[in-house]
């Protein structure tokens, strides 16, 4: 029997059609998101696993009605999702594979309701995106939608009681990867046309949009992409208390998730302002050696 089988069983999922409805989104998140079900795939209880796998088969799907298209299109895609969700939820039905995993997960996980009607309720922060004229602005934007949608698979991971301290971790943690994923993915996001830098951060370094867009690798250029990468790395470093937070073996994961975004931020802070034409990644070996260290943790515990 596969891994993966016997994930399922742990989960007690065994209807046929169910599990391969699981199974259509285990395919589409190892496509896309390769390293991070890996991580997943060595780290966490069987059980959890396959529930994780569907959470972020559901942010993925969400990332792409928001991003992808005209404006008007993107705006009716995610209408018309978000009604089928909410749908979904209230009748406890759907025909749609995605989202019939989604209500298998919130029966195993009650908490997830809550967590999917918030962001549903704040997504549209990503619909109305066009840069940040302060560091309020970003910080808005890091509430209403990043955080949310981190949630959908954190809060499979956390306690099942938490006083608001493991959420307050994961806003930590969010705040540090979404400025370095903004930081790190200058080139796609200025040849998009967009900007995750704010407009008041770019004028304390004398820098401009078009400074970016022209590529300019200016002195004032260079300090602004190491002081976003700095303030990133020391958000991620305040983040290290997250597994402790989790006051369950799922711990090991998050340990690996915020070990290897500060062999990110490290990586990137080595490219400098190469990462106007470029992003940078973690090591693969040091991102092995992550998982690695991680996995004999697990294997130790009870």
């Amino acid at each position: 029997m596969s891994a993966w089988n016997e994930s399922l069983d742990a989960a007690g999922i065994r209807e046929p059609g169910l599990r391969r409805d699981y199974g259509a989104q285990r395919e589409s998140v190892a496509r896309f998101r390769r390293a991070a079900y890996l991580a997943a795939r060595l780290l966490l209880p069987r059980a959890v696993l396959p529930h994780v796998v569907a959470a972020t088969a559901v942010m993925h799907h969400g990332d792409n009605l928001l991003d992808t298209g005209p404006k008007p299109q993107r705006v009716a895609a995610w209408a018309s999702w978000d009604q089928e969700v909410r749908k979904a939820l209230d009748s406890g039905v759907s025909g749609d594979p995605l989202i019939r995993t989604l209500l298998h997960t919130t029966a195993a996980y009650p908490r997830l309701r809550e967590v999917v009607e918030e962001y549903l309720s704040t997504a549209t922060a990503e619909l109305e995106f066009a840069g940040f004229a302060t560091e309020a602005d970003y910080q808005a934007y890091v509430d209403a939608y990043s955080l949310p949608a981190f949630m959908l698979v954190a809060s499979l991971l956390g306690p099942d009681d938490d006083a608001g301290h493991f959420r307050a971790g994961c806003r930590i943690f969010i705040d540090g990867s979404q400025r370095l994923d903004f930081v790190n993915d200058l080139a796609e996001d200025l040849a998009e046309g967009r900007l995750g830098i704010p407009t008041q951060t770019l004028e304390r370094f004398s820098v401009t949009e078009k400074d970016l867009a022209d590529r300019h690798q200016s002195p004032g250029v260079r300090e602004l992409v190491k002081h976003q990468i700095e303030m990133a790395r020391a958000s991620l470093l305040a983040a290290k208390s997250l597994p402790a937070l989790t006051a369950n073996p799922n711990g090991v994961l998050m340990e690996a998730v915020v070990n290897i975004e500060l062999l990110t931020a490290n990586a990137a802070l080595a490219r400098g302002a190469q990462l106007l034409h470029s992003s940078a990644s973690p090591p693969v070996g040091g991102s092995l050696r992550v998982m690695l260290a991680a996995r004999r943790r697990a294997r130790k515990r009870p």
